[in-house]
């Protein structure tokens, strides 16, 4: 068996922060349609989004620094310890990990950065009333106010897989590049 693992949001758009736009729902027509062509060998592992655990839905933007203060380093060793009891009991002879790129959580080799200290904490609580207008409105505020940008270096998530699994193989799905990701991603996984 081979085990394709990937972040949840990217088979279903719905997990997103603020919620799905077109580049989501396009990201997940494709990858859906690429596991549906996969060879029977081929499993499919959607761990639960760290995000949606530790915070629900809808939410906030928010970086690396200000998941890790609200405790993210905890809920990624408990998703990681899933991940390692199937790997584990199932010993696929391939393991692949598909994360996100500049995911705070999901990032492979890019993920956000901001300073923690001028962060709007009460805004996550904000999220939940807001419709979806106002929720990217919002983002976008918050991003731009916070200084957030993408450096190089994994989510918290993906750097405790990357410590614990180092034999497999990690893939990052860019959303500003979808075709040029997918062929990437369906190379890696058919090529075989």
């Amino acid at each position: 068996m081979k085990l394709l693992i990937i972040a949840p949001c990217l088979l279903s758009p719905f997990y997103v922060y603020r919620g799905p736009k077109g580049k989501e729902y396009e990201t997940a027509k494709l990858l859906r349609e690429l596991i549906g062509e996969l060879d029977e060998n081929w499993q499919v592992l959607a761990y639960p989004c760290p995000e949606f655990e530790l915070i629900g839905w809808p939410r906030a933007p928010a970086s690396r620094e200000v998941y890790e203060r609200l405790g993210m380093r905890e809920r990624a060793k408990v998703i990681a310890n899933f991940i390692g009891r199937v790997l584990t009991k199932e010993k696929p002879e391939k393991v692949v990990f598909v994360g996100v790129k500049g995911s705070p959580t999901c990032g492979v080799f890019h993920t956000s950065s901001s300073d923690p200290e001028g962060y709007p904490y009460r805004a996550m609580q904000e999220f939940f009333y807001m419709s979806k207008e106002e929720r990217l409105e919002r983002s976008r505020e918050i991003m731009e106010k916070g200084g957030f940008k993408l450096v190089n270096g994994p989510g918290l998530l993906f750097e405790e897989l990357q410590k614990r699994f180092p034999g497999a193989e990690f893939l990052e799905f860019d959303k500003e590049n979808i075709n040029g990701t997918m062929e990437r991603i369906e190379m890696r996984l058919k090529g075989d």
